[in-house]
């Protein structure tokens, strides 16, 4: 079953779980003059989600469509999309279109720098290049100005069929998350550089109100509190963990 809620002024939050793996996959919809679609989700999950946005607006009026890095729940169903959207273009870092989507879409991307604004018609987006924060050499993210929401992709990720967004501490649940994969056959899901401290903490100087969240609940409150305290788990998980 598919949920849709609005987490933000204009954006929504569509929401498919999967009791197989314990897991909720989360799209983003921005209704703007120029709406913009932040993951398209995994290609078989394409009719669940077309079906999501059309309640919403006219899945064909899309005109961006972004993600963090270059993944399949990120950008699985991208062509599927620009196939349904005539005038939808891809958004990622220049990164990702040289080595993967470029060669991989219908048609190409549009790139942006570190700190380059993208609008939407009232909102800004500003992108964040991230390189492996959550993870990939091609990772950034998206920052709404106005109203201060983070697209942050699988940071802070939960397992569960959880509440669509809550003013509760995540941080717990991310622990158990991260701690969880590495005592799996998956560990090195979020991996630790030396670069990953500097990166999550630029993040928290955009002090976010809303953190869109694509595995888990949407946090709403202090979210440059929410990702110091990310960036002390994954040290102390990551780094300190023997």
């Amino acid at each position: 079953m598919t949920n849709i809620t609005e987490i933000a002024p204009d954006i929504y939050r569509i929401s498919t779980y999967e009791p197989k793996i314990d897991m909720q996959f989360i799209q983003f919809l921005v209704k703007d003059e120029e709406p913009l679609l932040f993951h398209t989700g995994l290609k078989g999950m394409f009719p669940l989600v077309q079906e999501a946005v059309a309640k919403i607006i006219d899945p064909s009026q899309i005109r961006w469509i972004s993600f963090s890095h270059f993944e399949a729940d990120e950008c699985g169903s991208l062509n599927e999309w620009l196939t349904i959207a005539p005038n939808a273009q891809t958004v990622c870092s220049q990164l990702a279109a040289l080595v993967s989507v470029d060669d991989f879409a219908i048609r190409p991307s549009k790139t942006l720098e570190h700190n380059q604004v993208l609008n939407t018609g009232k909102y800004n987006f500003q992108f964040q290049q991230t390189p492996q924060v959550p993870h990939g050499w091609d990772a950034g993210l998206l920052f709404e100005t106005t109203h201060k929401t983070l697209l942050c992709s699988d940071l802070f990720h939960q397992f569960g069929d959880l509440e669509p967004v809550t003013e509760s501490d995540v941080i717990g649940r991310f622990r158990q998350t991260i701690a969880n994969y590495e005592a799996s056959p998956f560990p090195n899901y979020i991996p630790y550089t030396t670069h990953s401290d500097r990166i999550i903490q630029e993040l928290a100087v955009l002090k976010p109100r809303t953190l869109a969240i694509m595995h888990g609940s949407t946090f709403v409150g202090d979210g440059e509190r929410a990702l110091q305290d990310l960036a002390r788990v994954l040290h102390e998980v990551l780094v300190l963990k023997e």
